[in-house]
């Protein structure tokens, strides 16, 4: 998943970044108004945290700009305004959630996830292809009952195929979902990650398979019986 956190005061914006990116998402960070509303505009994101009170460009403005453009990518306000004309104007012009500072960081992590399970279409806190399945609330693997460890990248890379099994995922999304713009993701480097992902997943009897020229699908074999 990949993140975009719009923040103009700089030790929080380290913090958030620090927290998103321990938690396994790929996060872009800017720090004023102008430079959201380009970034946004050209790059591709499954959620933006965006402050209001920001230099060059208010956040209201960033927001307003990209549903026009018809950017449906979902949208949490984090802000010091917490106003109730403050909400009801963000959420009118198309943030999916508000929340004011001081926040408890708990309950912004849970809001996050909640944002991106709505974002992924996703209704349930779990996502299973045979014995493998994926806690969203946790983003942890398990099978058979046992937790299945993976490193970063490869437990990201099992993220975006789990949530769209039985669906071809090209390699510019996988460029997209797990890469921030400071990062570099060779199609080499991708086709190890998928290598290695298969050996882990031979043992619990899914498939994933190349479609030569589109990329990868993740599925599980049909039983012959």
């Amino acid at each position: 998943m990949r993140l975009l956190l719009v923040e103009d005061d700089l030790p929080l914006a380290e913090a958030l970044t620090a927290l998103l990116v321990s938690s396994g998402y790929a996060v872009d960070c800017v720090h004023d108004g102008e430079a959201a509303r380009t970034l946004v505009a050209a790059e591709q994101f499954d959620l933006m945290i965006l402050d209001l009170n920001l230099p060059e460009l208010d956040g209201l403005s960033v927001l307003r700009a990209m549903r026009a453009q018809g950017n449906r990518a979902a949208v949490m306000i984090l802000t010091a305004r917490g106003a109730a004309e403050d909400r009801v104007r963000g959420l009118d012009l198309g943030a999916d959630d508000y929340m004011a500072k001081p926040f408890d960081i708990r309950e912004f992590e849970a809001r996050v996830r909640s944002l991106l399970r709505r974002q992924a279409g996703l209704r349930s806190a779990t996502v299973s292809l045979g014995p493998v399945t994926l806690d969203l609330n946790t983003r942890q693997f398990s099978a058979h009952g046992q937790t299945l460890d993976l490193p970063p990248r490869e437990r990201a890379l099992l993220e975006l195929l789990l949530t769209r099994a039985g669906k071809v995922v090209g390699k510019e999304a996988i460029v997209q979902s797990l890469t921030s713009l400071e990062d570099i993701l060779s199609d080499n480097a991708i086709e190890q990650y998928v290598s290695r992902l298969r050996r882990r997943l031979q043992p619990f009897d899914l498939t994933l398979r190349t479609v030569r020229g589109i990329g990868y699908l993740l599925e599980k074999p049909v039983d012959p019986s």
